[in-house]
Parts: structure tokens; sequence; C-alpha cells
């Protein structure tokens, strides 16, 4: 689906009580419960928020920033929003909870999204919307931001941890937060580092141990070694940090928290949000690389995912 202004966010609100709803020019249903500000959000202010939509006829939450990384964007009167609580954000204050549900159809027929095997005709997507803070200046809104970043990173750091500690595997952590299980370093005279090339064979899995990707099993269906050099962005940061911990025929296990993985949006369909990642590895060659001719483009591929 496509993005109406965030990430398309779900919640868990029931169109039970359709008197208690109104309607925006778009069709869209909404209720807004006031806090106690009265001070309407206004064009040009930053807004902090936390957003969640819903599926009900699969039971299925969309996307949610409710306990994770909030929604941060400015104020636009001018917008034309269609369909979407943006409609109706001038009526909002901060500590205002709003909850909405969206049409698919209505969705469809303002070119949003298509049906597909997720959104079916007359299906609806319920939704849920808190206001929780307004700044005066992007560079105010930048310093929160960056204050839920950390604070999200030391949350997905501590539960790796726990993770590791419950399973009583014997991980390093490193400075970044990625844990590293070395079984064998490898020859270290040939050291895995930023601006080597590297040729390695990988599993990857949830923790779970449910596999999402890899290259070493029988059954995958790409048996090559993934080629790239460390420190060009061709894969996700986590597995180029917790390489650096091995050399030529080294092996072992990498755990990579959510924030140097996929982050919150994770990798649709495969990769959900805020998925923390295990990676097996086995790296068969270090090398480095021949540098490349002037006005060459960099490492294929797209930056934060291995290439396959």
């Amino acid at each position: 689906m496509r993005r109406i202004i965030v990430p398309l966010f779900s919640a868990a609100v029931l169109f039970a009580s359709c008197n208690q709803y109104e309607k925006t020019p778009t069709g869209l249903a909404y209720k807004i419960e006031k806090g106690s500000s009265k001070d309407l959000l206004k064009q040009g202010q930053f807004v902090k928020m936390h957003v969640e939509y819903k599926l009900p006829a699969k039971d299925s939450l969309l996307s949610s920033s409710f306990g994770r990384i909030p929604v941060y964007f400015m104020v636009d009167s001018a917008q034309k929003a269609k369909h979407s609580f943006i409609e109706i954000i001038n009526q909002c204050a901060p500590g205002d909870k709003v909850e909405f549900v969206m049409s698919v159809d209505s969705l469809k027929k303002f070119g949003m999204l298509e049906y597909n095997n997720i959104f079916k005709e007359k299906d609806q997507i319920n939704g849920r919307v808190e206001v929780m803070k307004v700044f005066a200046t992007q560079e105010l809104m930048m310093a929160d931001y960056k204050a839920e970043m950390e604070k999200e990173r030391t949350r997905e750091i501590k539960e790796l941890k726990d993770h590791i500690a419950k399973k009583n595997i014997k991980a390093q952590e490193l400075p970044s937060g990625v844990f590293v299980e070395v079984a064998s370093a490898g020859d270290a005279a040939a050291k895995a580092d930023s601006g080597k090339q590297v040729s390695v064979m990988y599993r990857g899995t949830f923790l779970d141990g449910k596999k999402f990707d890899g290259n070493m099993d029988t059954d995958s269906p790409n048996r090559q070694p993934l080629v790239f050099v460390i420190g060009s962005g061709g894969v996700i940061r986590g597995l180029e940090d917790g390489l650096k911990s091995f050399a030529k025929g080294g092996k072992g296990k990498i755990f990579i928290p959510a924030m140097l993985g996929y982050g919150p949006n994770g990798s649709a369909p495969v990769i959900p949000p805020y998925a923390a990642l295990v990676f097996d590895v086995e790296v068969l060659d270090v090398q480095t690389p021949a540098p490349q001719p002037a006005g060459m483009p960099g490492q294929p591929g797209q930056p934060g995912q291995p290439q396959r």
C-alpha cells in the first residue's frame, strides 16, 4: 500500500457505534477524544504522534508505532489529503486521541492502493492516532527524534542480550550493539575489515529460528557466495559489523538488533518491522578489492540489503 503521509500503521478500532463518528468530505469516519490542551495544531508546526492501522478482515496489524519510534511530520494545511486522518489534523491538539475507519474501496478510488491478496473489496482499515507533542522548529523535532532512536536502540540491545543469555549462547557484544558467537576465528593474516572484499556463505533467520534467506543450505535458490566490500553499504550494517570479528575460514553467528538490520520498516513481505536477525556465516575468502576506474559506480545493490 502506498504511503499516505507516513508509513502505514494500523489500530484496534471497531466501527461498532456509527453514531459516535463524524465523516470527512472524502468519507473517512472518525472521532476525536479531546485531551486537556485547547491549542489546535497549526500550519508549519512539527508534530510527534503514535499512529497505528489494523485490517479487521484478517485480524492483522499492518503497522504500528505504539511502543516504538513515534511518527514525526510537519503540519501542512495546504496538503490535499484524501481519506486520511490528515484531513482532520487541524482539529487536533496535543493529548488528543483519534479513532478512524478507512474504506479500502475509497482508497482504491483515490488511487492510494489496488485490490490484492491483502486488501479486498469492501474491506476496512481501522486506525488510531495519539498526538503526543508539538515542536516550533525542525531542529527541536530532530533532537527529540534522535533521543527516541537511542531509546529504541537501547531497548533492542537489551532484548537481544536477554535472548542470548536465556539460550546460554556464548556471544560477545560489539560496541555497535551487534553480538557475535565465534566458532572459528579463521586465518588472522586475512582478517575481514573495512575496505576488504569478502566472500561469504550465510543463513539468515529470525530469533525463533525461522529462515528468511541464505545461500549455504541445499534448498537455497542461490548457492553462490555473497561477495561485497565491507563498509560499502552493500549489506545491512549489522552484518558488516559482525563480519569484522572473523577472518578467512572463520565461522560463527551474528546477532543483529533491528536498528542495525532493516529497522522500523522491515523488508516486506519477508522481514517484518523491528525484526532482530541472526546470521550463520562462513567466510570463504578475504581479499583487497581491485581499484575501480574513475567514474565507475560503487557496489551494486540496495544499501542495507544483502546482494543476491
